[in-house]
């Protein structure tokens, strides 16, 4: 058992690589002739015999390699088929990785749970496991100021994969859970799968649902989901002819194909706009790679909508709807941001019936469509929605919790999160999640000339005493520590959500706390959840 352990790390310290080091090569020959000798097994092939023949220092390269592929025979003669090629690497690898994780889940009482990214999401997840009787340990990467306070942060950036995966090793993480959409499109969940780490997202190859808006419009064309009419195009003049005329008529929307922060979106009420996008994202590469191939898309008229749904590829648990607020400023006027603010429940947006509808014809084809195209996607799918009179239509589909919903959502979960994500990442998902029946709202503190330039650097007055009221809780998105003093460092700063019996006391709760909550340059809408509010 012992040889077999050790071998076991030596694998595991491939990261992957189907190529084996000589010391692996030898300890698995070693562990192959120990196994010989108990079982009187031998193995013969091309001229090498000797299961009992301790090959190590004696044989060239090629019969070294042929070594290590005969030791995988002392696995199989243990109940583990071995595929005799040159991907046996990797296949011990992920065996040892399955043990491997085995083993993590009994070095305590709770889980240690990594969550990446750092901003408001990821705030309201570290919040919420940390609240879950299932976890012990919190790190986060790179996290914030806020987030600083209850989980251990690590000065890693989300889109390193492999420095991720060997953090978490090193400190024996049991769960990643991934905020950003960027490593789940770039693949995380295999590198962390090649350590024996389970992840909280989709793959890579389901991920592509937002990672590519071409991709995604096309499969909702062929499993019959509804969304507003489009074209797709990788060149820029039929592009801009297009455009210019489109078949449906203005006004229009341009989409940048690729993940653009949210900035890949543009309305354009008339030829001249629509062209101008157009070559903005093609011509002057304002989004880069993202905006190579451009989706031209008919404007629908109605309410938008959020659904998020968590899924382990085959069942779906329906999260509260909720609404966001897009735009900067009051009244849905000026450039879109990553969001304003959110309510939940929107009840009144969707109410049951719309949800049924939703949940039938839209998350449901949308899993299973995926899982058909050998693209099975667990996490969480986000469907954002346009409410038409003809029926929900999708506008796009998100592979993670969206930001600022989950800061409304995530608050309204009265289930153990950690738990909740951990078997999800499993690969299971339980028949039902406990939902509070209360209101959450979040109202988005931003920075001078965001979303624009913004400034930063700024001292954040009054958090101390936010912090104390009840029924509401400051997630920080941009913010980082100075010394002794938190400052603004992104362009959404706080987010301060409001709980509440209903939504105007949720509403009430947030509104009243950033009285108390200052830093140069503040700006906020203060018309978040009163668009349609429900009639008390």
């Amino acid at each position: 058992m012992g040889v077999a352990l050790g071998v076991a790390e030596n694998v595991l310290a491939l990261n992957g690589t189907p190529e084996a080091p000589q010391g692996v090569i030898d300890r698995l020959a070693l562990f192959h002739a120990d196994v010989s000798h108990r079982s009187g097994f031998l193995y013969k092939n091309d001229g090498y015999a000797g299961g009992r023949t301790n090959p190590c220092g004696q044989q060239p390269e090629r019969l070294r390699y042929r070594a290590w592929l005969h030791a995988s025979n002392g696995f199989c003669h243990l109940g583990i088929i071995a595929l005799r090629t040159r991907l046996i690497g990797a296949y011990f690898f992920a065996r040892f990785a399955f043990c491997k994780r085995l083993l993590r889940s009994t070095h305590g009482d709770g889980m240690d749970v990594l969550v990446v990214g750092g901003g408001g999401r990821e705030h309201a997840l570290v919040w919420a496991l940390h609240r879950s009787p299932s976890v012990d340990k919190i790190y986060c990467a790179p996290g914030n100021a806020g987030i600083a306070q209850i989980a251990e942060c690590w000065e890693i950036t989300p889109g390193d994969l492999h420095g991720l995966a060997r953090a978490a090793d090193k400190h024996a993480v049991d769960l990643v859970v991934v905020g950003p959409e960027a490593p789940l499109t770039s693949g995380i969940s295999a590198v962390l799968d090649q350590v024996g780490i389970a992840c909280f997202g989709p793959t890579a190859a389901a991920a592509i649902l937002e990672g590519s808006k071409a991709f995604a419009k096309s499969f909702m064309e062929r499993h019959n989901i509804p969304t507003p009419a489009f074209r797709i195009f990788h060149d820029l003049t039929p592009a801009v002819e297009f455009a210019r005329d489109p078949e449906w008529g203005f006004p229009s929307v341009v989409k940048a194909d690729g993940l653009a922060a949210g900035k890949g979106v543009i309305m354009c009420a008339g030829p001249d706009e629509a062209e101008q996008a157009v070559r903005l994202c093609m011509e002057d590469g304002a989004f880069g790679a993202a905006g190579s191939t451009v989706i031209i898309e008919q404007c629908l008229v109605g309410a938008e909508a959020t659904v998020m749904a968590l899924t382990d590829g085959e069942q779906l648990v329906v999260l509260p709807p909720s609404q966001d607020h897009k735009q900067a400023y009051d009244g849905d006027q000026g450039p879109n941001t990553g969001g304003m603010g959110a309510f939940a429940p929107a009840n009144d947006v969707v109410g049951a019936a719309m949800l049924e509808q939703i949940t039938e014809r839209i998350l449901r084809p949308a899993i299973d469509g995926m899982a058909a195209e050998d693209r099975r996607f667990q996490g969480v799918i986000y469907a954002g929605l346009m409410l038409t009179e003809s029926g929900p239509s999708v506008l796009e589909f998100n592979c993670r919790f969206g930001d600022p919903e989950a800061e409304v959502v995530l608050p309204l979960i009265e289930s153990d999160v950690g738990e909740l994500l951990a078997a999800i990442a499993d690969g299971s998902v339980p028949d039902s999640v406990a939902i509070s029946d209360r209101h959450a709202a979040i109202v988005v503190l931003a920075a001078e000339g965001y979303p624009g330039t913004y400034r930063h650097g700024d001292a954040i007055e009054g958090l101390a005493a936010a912090d104390e009221i009840e029924d509401v809780v400051v997630f920080h998105a941009g913010t980082s520590s100075d010394d002794d003093q938190i400052v603004t460092s992104g362009g959404r700063v706080l987010g301060v959500t409001g709980i509440g019996d209903n939504r105007e006391a949720a509403l009430a709760a947030a509104y009243g706390t950033i009285d108390k909550i200052n830093f140069p340059g503040m700006h906020y809408r203060q018309d978040i959840g009163r668009r349609d509010q429900e009639k008390e």
